[in-house]
């Protein structure tokens, strides 16, 4: 049984959440601001955590940044539609998803077992070396394989080389040219249609909506960039 710490001043979306999560079968354990949140971690043995950004005492993002010192336990942020800059910074120190309210149930479910799936196949906290994570996307370069939310992911040798040379560099943006010249080890002369096409292929293997990628970005007239995440 995986035990979810819920975290969030306001008592009824804490009582609703522990419907949603008991029916599934999950343990619940309850706090109401970020202080009683990191009390709890201390004396529980916590799999997952939903945490509200704001709160008295201790706000959300500063108990998630306390609890990175010393944990990789899941956090999924709980945010109003008005805090976008606090839910990227708090993805930016740690976090590993956002929920924006009011939620469905069912989101909430399916982001809670995507994200246990993920932390139980990587082990929880053992994180070996030549382990890569960003988000959901984990490389495991030792064994050369990419997993998404837990599940393997088929590359082929050239998405391999720019996933990994991403992954290796969170919210660094290489030029078409740098990704070319780093991964097929020629001179760069018109490589961006190559670039852009592998970077393509990639995203459909790894984002949700390739469309409108989440971690995968590119940045126009610049380059490409890994979206920072869980590391």
């Amino acid at each position: 049984m995986y035990n979810i710490l819920i975290c969030d001043d306001d008592k009824d979306i804490v009582s609703a959440l522990d419907i949603y999560l008991t029916s599934e079968g999950y343990r619940t354990i309850k706090a109401y601001n970020g202080r009683e949140a990191l009390k709890a971690a201390e004396q529980n043995e916590i799999h997952l955590i939903l945490m509200d950004i704001m709160m008295p005492e201790l706000d959300g993002i500063r108990t998630t940044a306390k609890l990175r010192e010393d944990s990789n336990v899941p956090i999924i942020l709980l945010t109003a539609k008005s805090e976008d800059s606090d839910k990227i910074l708090g993805l930016n120190i740690g976090a590993d998803d956002y929920i924006t309210k009011p939620f469905n149930p069912l989101e909430v479910i399916a982001r809670v077992k995507s994200q246990l799936r993920r932390y139980t196949s990587l082990g929880g906290a053992d994180r070996g070396p030549g382990l890569l994570t960003v988000g959901p996307i984990s490389m495991d370069d030792s064994a050369k394989q990419v997993t998404v939310d837990g599940e393997p992911v088929a590359l082929t040798p050239i998405e391999y080389n720019i996933l990994k040379l991403l992954m290796s560099h969170p919210g660094q943006v290489f030029s078409s040219a740098q990704i070319y010249e780093q991964v097929w080890n020629d001179p760069a002369y018109g490589s961006e249609n190559t670039v852009a096409v592998h970077i393509r292929h990639l995203r459909e293997k790894i984002e949700i909506n390739p469309a409108d990628p989440r971690w995968l970005k590119v940045v126009w007239g610049l380059g490409y960039k890994m979206e920072k995440g869980s590391v």
